[in-house]
């Protein structure tokens, strides 16, 4: 069983618990998401696959996960990626923030999210058992999409979009 890193809200560790078990009890945690943007300026998005425990078939930004306890959040961050969508590509922070949001199957995201960037112009290789469907999208489209449809997007790739953080993401 995945177990994920519970923090403070200045995301100092203070134990870990399981994964599933975090998520129903709504307790903060560490968490990861990834944008990668090609050399056009565009987002890689990804939809999760139907079979995921929460927030299946909705568009998200290219990778998220939890690091593992004992894991560095350098580690995390190439594990997933090349672990969901096959991608080996230098991430830099960008920023970080905590939000809770409620989700589907009874189940809350209670995160301090380390939010990344990196550039990546290639086809991923995505693992089917994570990822249903990925494109690469302009943000202005993106956002007027999110806007129309935003019952088709994660809760928290809606929060990043909105970040003031992202205006300063200049790929």
């Amino acid at each position: 069983m995945e177990h994920v890193v519970l923090v403070d809200t200045n995301d100092s560790p203070i134990g870990t618990m399981e994964k599933l078990e975090a998520h129903q009890k709504a307790l903060l945690h560490r968490a990861f998401s990834i944008l990668l943007f090609n050399s056009k300026g565009e987002l890689l998005l990804q939809k999760r696959a139907a079979s995921k425990y929460h927030s299946g078939s909705l568009w998200t930004n290219t990778c998220c996960s939890h690091p593992l306890p004992d894991e560095t959040m350098e580690e995390a961050t190439k594990r997933k990626l090349a672990q969901e969508m096959g991608i080996e590509v230098d991430l830099e922070f960008a920023y970080k923030f905590i939000y809770k949001a409620d989700l589907d199957k009874n189940l809350t995201e209670h995160e301090c999210d380390h939010v990344f960037i990196g550039q990546f112009d290639g086809v991923p290789e995505v693992n089917p058992d994570e990822v249903e469907d990925w494109k690469y999208i302009n943000l202005s489209e993106l956002k007027e999409d999110i806007r129309q449809h935003p019952d088709q997007y994660t809760a928290w790739f809606k929060l990043i979009m909105q970040h003031p953080e992202m205006a300063a993401i200049a790929i």
